[in-house]
Formats: C-alpha cells, sequence, structure tokens
C-alpha cells in the first residue's frame, strides 16, 4: 500500500506539480486547498506525511502544524513547510511550530524529493 502524503497548498498550479511528483515517486497524494481543507481530510485518511504552504486562506500553515502536533496520534509525523517565506524568522517560526523541514519556493523536483525520501524511506 502506497503511503499517502497530504498536500495543504492554496496555489493549484504548485499543488498539481507536487501531486505529479509524488506520484511520480510511487506515493499516494492526496491534496487539500488550504490548512482547514487539510484538517477536514486528516481523520478520513490515515497520512504518513504532511507538505504544507504557510500563506493560506482560512487556517495558514503555522495553525495547521500547530493543531496536527497537538494530535497525539501525529506527533511523529514527518512535516514539510514549502513556503515563499524565507527571512531566518519565518524558518524558525516554520520549525518552532513543527515543522521536519522548511523549503523555500521556488523549489526544484530534486530536493523536495530528496526531502520525502529522508523521512518515508
Amino acid at each position: 500500500m502506497a503511503k499517502k502524503i497530504l498536500i495543504a497548498e492554496d496555489s493549484s498550479s504548485i499543488r498539481k506539480f507536487i501531486t505529479f511528483s509524488i506520484k511520480l515517486m510511487g506515493y499516494e497524494p492526496i491534496p487539500a486547498e488550504d490548512g482547514m481543507d487539510a484538517l477536514e481530510k486528516l481523520p478520513k485518511t490515515k497520512i504518513d506525511m504532511l507538505i504544507t504552504d504557510l500563506n493560506m486562506p482560512n487556517i495558514d500553515g503555522l495553525r495547521l502544524i500547530r493543531a496536527i502536533r497537538n494530535d497525539p496520534e501525529y506527533k511523529e509525523l514527518p512535516i514539510i513547510i514549502l513556503s515563499s517565506l524565507s527571512t531566518e524568522d519565518d524558518i524558525k517560526a516554520g520549525l518552532e511550530a513543527g515543522a521536519n523541514s522548511y523549503l523555500i519556493k521556488p523549489f526544484n523536483t530534486k530536493r523536495i524529493q530528496y526531502e520525502i525520501t529522508k523521512y518515508l524511506s
């Protein structure tokens, strides 16, 4: 059974690109349009990883990460932030919220595939 990766990204073009990359790796992508959509999908599917943007409507990435980390079932879930926010403070906030990795947009496919493999292989 393929491992499932929840993708919280409000840009449909970036979400499709990540979805395509994940499928190529043999994983099952679960796309979500924002943090709220991701939180609604979470109880319906056992996921193995979260990839999230930070700037999203409804529930942003930091609030999404904190909500997930507050659930004992997801304390160890690998979380990758994929964001255009690139200051040291942004990166620090993301990692302190509970992310395992922080990638800055624009990103290349090899880098995101490397990060996924690091946690799911």
